[in-house]
């Protein structure tokens, strides 16, 4: 019984920190000076939004690991979820907001998959921002910008093992 409860328990912390490391991701000033992310719980949501998708992606077509990257999807919005309450969002009108912004999330998922399989994914990445992580009206360098910074993490996360991974070591930081 006990046996049980502490591989629980080591899961939990093996998803904390993947899930940690992905925030402190985000939290990097050049998504949001050079990046055009704009500084709020939008934007914020949007960049977290972008390395989630990126795990997701790496781990994705490995058997062993999409059950923590499932766990990290869940993870991420039991965070989301707390954000939203702590900024004063009423209970009753929690649910919805969540199903929305799980909406929004597996849309991204979707548009981001299709940009990185296009012919030219920096192009294809850049208009797909467009609208989503970045407003409509901002400047297309932002966009490239934002585009070749996706490409580049989802090249780091694709050298981190798989083993680094169900240990919770997730190094794809400059």
């Amino acid at each position: 019984m006990f046996h049980r409860w502490r591989i629980a328990r080591r899961n939990r912390a093996i998803v904390e920190e993947l899930y940690q490391n992905l925030v402190a991701q985000t939290r990097q000033p050049a998504l949001y000076e050079r990046c055009g992310i704009a500084d709020t719980f939008s934007g914020r949501f949007e960049a977290l939004a972008i390395h989630v998708f990126l795990f997701l992606r790496r781990c994705r077509g490995e058997a062993r690991l999409e059950p923590i990257a499932q766990e990290v999807v869940d993870r991420f919005v039991t965070d989301v979820d707390t954000s939203i309450r702590e900024l004063g969002v009423g209970d009753q009108s929690v649910p919805k907001r969540m199903r929305k912004l799980a909406g929004v999330f597996y849309e991204r998922v979707h548009v981001y998959d299709a940009a990185f399989a296009a012919d030219d994914p920096a192009a294809a990445l850049a208009v797909a921002l467009k609208g989503r992580a970045l407003d409509e009206a901002s400047p297309a360098d932002a966009a490239a910008a934002l585009a070749t910074y996706m490409q580049d993490q989802n090249e780091r996360l694709g050298t981190v093992s798989a083993d680094d991974i169900l240990s919770g070591t997730l190094k794809i930081g400059d």
